[in-house]
């Protein structure tokens, strides 16, 4: 790697790069410098958007990423492409429906969790042996600002971006040995994807755009950008020594 790069040969593997925040991380890290393998599942044409978008090596692949044989030819797939997977950058996941947690059907709530929770960790767990054998690598997870202070009805966000926020940091721990880090990013309301279709959907009661933004200590949405940001320092050699740490962009939420 050049002195002067913020990342070494290879890709970033972005899984959920076809939607509105996953889209505009991606297009930050490559105008840091990475070369991307962008992940969808469905949306095959914004993922390819994207791609156009970037000004670096970006490619775009289908990956049910609950199957583990298609979770496998995604990571054979992508090295044979890119040569290494130096990160992985997880902001996928589905839209859910706003519900108490009493009001909760049980299999929205086992499917958020395969998704998410299930989802990752078999991503995860297939992609180690790889960055052990190349040197490290970095794990860049997209959480929750919910997870330090509730908000109502998105338990189905919150709860297992939260289960995730646990076993990270073990994989924080234990694999820091070789060279491979995980951090998360927590993320509060941003202007694009799932909260512009809740929006739409008339997920939120009239009252709730003003009674969340007196939670914010800055007055205003975030934009995707401001969490690509967050994700490329932590993903880069500046943050080479930062592991099993959160950065909260939210604005001040719940301060």
């Amino acid at each position: 790697m050049p002195d002067n790069a913020l990342f070494p040969k290879g890709a970033a593997l972005v899984l959920g790069a076809s939607g509105g925040i996953g889209g505009k991380v991606a297009e930050v890290l490559a105008s840091d410098g990475a070369d991307l393998a962008l992940v969808y599942n469905r949306k095959a044409d914004a993922a390819q958007a994207v791609a156009s978008a970037c000004p670096t090596r970006t490619t775009t692949h289908k990956c049910d990423i609950t199957d583990a044989a298609s979770v496998k030819e995604l990571i054979d797939t992508v090295i044979n492409e890119h040569g290494r997977i130096h990160t992985l950058v997880w902001a996928a996941g589905p839209l859910v429906e706003q519900h108490l947690l009493s009001e909760t059907p049980m299999e929205a709530w086992r499917k958020a969790f395969e998704v998410e929770v299930h989802g990752l960790f078999g991503l995860v767990s297939a992609l180690l042996p790889h960055m052990r054998a190349n040197g490290g690598g970095s794990i860049v997870h997209l959480g929750s600002a919910g997870h330090l202070r509730w908000p109502d009805r998105d338990g189905l966000s919150v709860a297992p971006k939260a289960a995730n926020e646990s076993w990270l940091k073990g994989i924080a721990r234990e694999e820091g040995r070789h060279g491979i880090r995980a951090n998360s990013v927590l993320v509060g309301v941003i202007d694009a994807g799932m909260f512009h279709e809740l929006m739409a959907k008339g997920a939120f009661p009239p009252t709730w755009v003003e009674e969340t933004q007196k939670m914010l200590s800055v007055k205003r949405w975030g934009q995707p950008e401001e969490i690509g940001y967050a994700v490329s320092w932590l993903a880069s050699a500046r943050a080479a020594y930062v592991t099993g740490q959160q950065i909260n962009v939210s604005g001040g939420f719940g301060l």
